[in-house]
């Protein structure tokens, strides 16, 4: 029998697919080691194994870490793990035979300390840099010393990270070239996959209308409806743009609706101090909110409803991690209007599967929208050729396969 033990934090994040697949293959046993289960479900045949949140006095000295904030957070995550794996070999028997973890909060970090000899296969989501990549991607934003000191710094746990692994996974070449290239031959360029089944659109090949009945609304079919999907409304995501050119297209389209899913957070960026981006757009004002519908988070069967009847759909980010809902907005065969930054270039072609839009120019990005809206047939031969691009590239099953046989690639 395989041992296989995953690690992330916040249990299951990218291995929701991933650990369940290995599992159902009786010759693995799959344990999957976690700080929190965030979304408060079990996945067929995985053993979840949760280890301990940060003590006080743990807590206490990360808050006084300065620049080195998250590499403490990450030390304090690596020994809980290798507390975790300990136990489970003493207590329990168990002992890896492969790791596959996400990297970022520091799980693998003393791995090798406790079993030299097992290989791990880092998840690689983001490498820092101060200048020509998220944080200050445009020739106005200007870097202060102090930015590009905590930037650097960032990286101290993910250098440690790239020396350690045996081999790494990245899920786009936009994320893959962030990268130190004396790391690069390490890391293999392997989305999580996107499960086209799911991310489909309506059987019946039309947009039906939409029904949330927890938040009172009902859209019959035929109604024009502009969706946007993000975690946290911020400015990496771009919301405040996307908010200033729905103004705009409610404007011109008096029978249009605007359907928000997210939350009022933060979850990339800088935070704004004492107020959110959306309670900003409260105070500006200027949309019908009869129109715009926030409808907080939603689960998965709703998801599914709300892209399925979606006659455009917004996908704006800065040069940062591509998000799986651009990508799952595609397998639906949503027409789209997403921002032209390499994260999205690398994926979508202006005019052959979407069209693209200056990320900080909302009236480029409201004209986009309409350029879709007022032509429904070109709309749809985008979202159709938006599918076709997913279904080739990001199948879930092929990419489950290939991480797979990188696993296999490894053990002896």
């Amino acid at each position: 029998m395989l041992n296989i033990f995953f690690m992330h934090s916040s249990f299951p994040a990218q291995y929701l697919n991933l650990a369940p697949y290995l599992a159902q293959n009786p010759e693995n046993n799959v344990y999957f080691l976690a700080k929190e289960n965030s979304i408060n479900t079990q996945l067929r045949g995985v053993t979840l194994a949760l280890y301990g949140q940060p003590n006080e006095q743990q807590t206490k000295w990360i808050e006084n870490s300065g620049p080195l904030r998250p590499a403490a957070e990450a030390v304090v995550d690596g020994q809980a793990v290798v507390r975790a794996m300990d136990w489970l070999a003493k207590e329990k028997k168990v002992k890896p035979d492969v790791i596959i973890a996400h990297t970022g909060w520091g799980s693998t970090l003393y791995c090798k300390d406790l079993y030299p000899d097992v290989p791990i296969i880092g998840y690689f989501e983001w490498f820092y840099h101060a200048e020509n990549s998220d944080s200050y991607w445009w020739p106005d934003e200007i870097p202060q010393m102090g930015n590009k000191i905590s930037i650097r710094t960032r990286n101290a746990h993910h250098l440690m990270n790239l020396d350690l692994c045996d081999t790494g996974v990245t899920p786009t070449k936009w994320q893959y070239e962030q990268f130190p290239k004396e790391y690069k031959p390490k890391i293999n360029i392997i989305h999580e996959g996107i499960d086209t089944r799911f991310c489909s659109p309506h059987p019946s090949g039309n947009r039906p209308g939409l029904v949330l009945e927890d938040v009172n609304l009902n859209l019959p079919e035929g109604t024009e409806i502009l969706t946007y999907v993000a975690r946290g409304f911020e400015i990496y995501r771009g919301f405040p743009y996307f908010m200033d050119a729905l103004r705009i297209v409610l404007q011109r389209r008096p029978n249009l609706h605007a359907v928000i899913v997210g939350k009022d957070r933060i979850c990339y960026g800088a935070q704004l101090q004492d107020t959110t981006y959306l309670k900003e757009e409260e105070k500006k004002g200027g949309y019908d909110t009869e129109r715009v519908h926030f409808v907080g988070l939603r689960n998965r069967g709703d998801y599914q409803k709300i892209l399925r009847a979606s006659s455009c759909h917004v996908y704006l980010t800065r040069p940062f991690v591509l998000s799986w809902s651009f990508l799952e907005a595609m397998s639906f065969g949503c027409p789209i209007v997403g921002s032209k930054t390499p994260p999205v270039e690398e994926v979508m072609e202006d005019n052959v599967n979407g069209l693209l839009a200056e990320f900080r120019s909302p009236y480029h990005i409201a004209r986009k929208i309409e350029e879709l809206l007022d032509d429904p047939e070109r709309a749809k031969k985008l979202g159709a050729r938006a599918r076709e691009t997913i279904q080739e590239r990001f199948e879930l099953l092929k990419c489950m396969r290939a991480q797979e046989d990188l696993m296999y690639s490894l053990i002896r």
